[in-house]
C-alpha cells in the first residue's frame, strides 16, 4: 500500500469565498497533515494555483490572500489530482474555465495521475472530457446544470461520491470528506482509514447518499385553479387521497386536472403527492420523536414498513438511518 503524493487545485487564490475555502480544507485536512503512527510515508501534499494574480483590493469573498508554492505544471507527475470547486460564475453563469487549468488535467490524466473532484470540481473535469460515458455526481443544487452542459455525463444527483476506477466525483461540501476519506481507505486500508475518521470526529462511512438531502419540495404554482386544492392537499397527507378526490375538489376532470398540474409542477399527481408524502415524513422525523409507525401514518404513508420502502427507494436511507443522521448533521 501507497499513499503517493496528491496536488490540490486552487482555482482562485485571493478573496476565496468560504463555500471553496471549506472544501480546499477538506484535502488538506486529509492528506496534509503527516499520520506516521498510520502510515509513513503519509502522503505528500501539493496546492497548486492558476495564478490568475488579482489583486486584494480587487478580490470578492473572505480577502483571504492564498499565495500557493506550486502551479498547474506541478499537477504532471502527482499521483492524484483534487479539483475542490471551481469558481461560481463558471457554474451559475456558464463563464469559461481556464483554458491553462482545462489542459493541464489532461496533461495530469494522460500522465497516470487519479482524478478526483468535489462538488462543483466535477465541471472542470467534464470540461475537460475526463467524465464522458462515466457516472459521475456533484452537489445536488448543481447536477441538473452539469448534465444539461456536459450530455455525455452520466450524472447521478443521489450518491455522495462515486469511484470510477481513476476518476472520482463526489457530492457538495462535507461529502467531499466522505470522499478523501474513501480515497485513504482505498490506498491504506480499512483500518487507517477508520482511525482517521476516529480522530477527526467523523463517521468513518456514512450510510445512505446525497439523496437524503434533496428538498423534495415541487416550486408553488401559480395556477390560481390550483393553488387551493394543492394547499388543501398538503393540510390532509393522513387522508387516502386519490387523483379523482382532488380533480374534485378543483372542479375539474381527472384528465385535465393531471394535465394543469403536469404542466404547473412538472410531475404527475400521483409522484406529487408521494413527494408531498415523504417531505411531510422526513420533517416529522427531523423534528419530533413519533414512532416510524405514526409517522407513516401522518404522512399518509401508512404502514411502517410501507414507510421504509419508500424510504429506502427515494430517499436511499431506512428512516431510523434518516432520524440518526440528521440529529448527528444538527450537532
Amino acid at each position: 500500500m501507497s499513499a503517493g503524493s496528491v496536488a490540490v487545485v486552487v482555482t482562485e487564490e485571493i478573496g476565496l469565498p468560504s463555500w471553496d475555502l471549506y472544501e480546499l480544507s477538506i484535502p488538506c485536512t486529509v492528506f496534509g497533515k503527516a499520520q506516521s503512527d498510520l502510515a509513513d510515508p503519509w502522503y505528500e501534499l501539493m496546492l497548486c494555483g492558476t495564478g490568475a494574480g488579482e489583486r486584494p483590493e480587487d478580490a470578492a469573498g473572505t480577502g483571504l490572500v492564498l499565495r500557493t508554492g506550486y502551479g498547474l505544471d506541478d499537477l504532471v507527475g502527482a499521483d492524484t489530482v483534487i479539483v475542490p470547486s471551481v469558481p461560481d460564475p463558471c457554474v451559475e453563469e456558464g463563464e469559461p474555465l481556464p483554458r491553462e487549468l482545462i489542459r493541464a488535467l489532461r496533461r495530469a490524466y494522460d500522465a497516470g495521475a487519479r482524478m478526483v473532484s468535489l462538488c462543483t470540481g466535477a465541471f472542470a473535469l467534464a470540461e475537460a472530457g475526463l467524465l464522458d460515458g462515466r457516472r459521475a455526481t456533484a452537489h445536488w443544487l448543481h447536477t441538473a446544470q452539469l448534465a444539461e452542459r456536459y450530455p455525455k455525463v452520466r450524472v447521478d444527483d443521489s450518491v455522495l461520491y462515486v469511484d470510477d476506477g481513476d476518476v472520482l466525483t463526489s457530492a457538495g461540501l462535507t461529502a467531499g470528506l466522505d470522499l478523501c476519506l474513501h480515497l485513504v481507505r482505498r490506498d491504506l486500508g480499512a483500518h487507517v482509514a477508520n482511525q482517521l475518521a476516529r480522530r477527526m470526529v467523523v463517521p468513518a462511512h456514512r450510510p445512505g447518499g446525497q439523496a437524503q438531502f434533496i428538498d423534495l419540495s415541487v416550486p408553488t404554482t401559480d395556477d390560481d385553479a390550483l393553488a387551493p386544492v394543492l394547499d388543501w392537499a398538503r393540510s390532509h397527507l393522513d387522508r387516502p387521497l386519490t387523483v379523482r378526490d382532488l380533480a374534485l375538489r378543483a372542479a375539474m376532470s381527472p384528465r385535465t386536472f393531471y394535465r394543469r398540474l403536469q404542466a404547473a409542477t412538472g410531475t404527475t399527481p400521483l409522484q406529487w403527492l408521494l413527494t408531498q408524502r415523504l417531505g411531510r415524513a422526513q420533517s416529522l422525523l427531523e423534528s419530533t420523536d413519533l414512532p416510524v409507525e405514526k409517522i407513516g401514518e401522518l404522512s399518509g404513508l401508512g404502514t411502517a414498513n410501507n414507510l421504509r420502502h419508500h424510504f429506502l427507494r427515494h430517499i436511499g436511507v431506512s428512516p431510523s438511518e434518516y432520524r440518526r443522521a440528521w440529529r448527528q448533521t444538527v450537532c
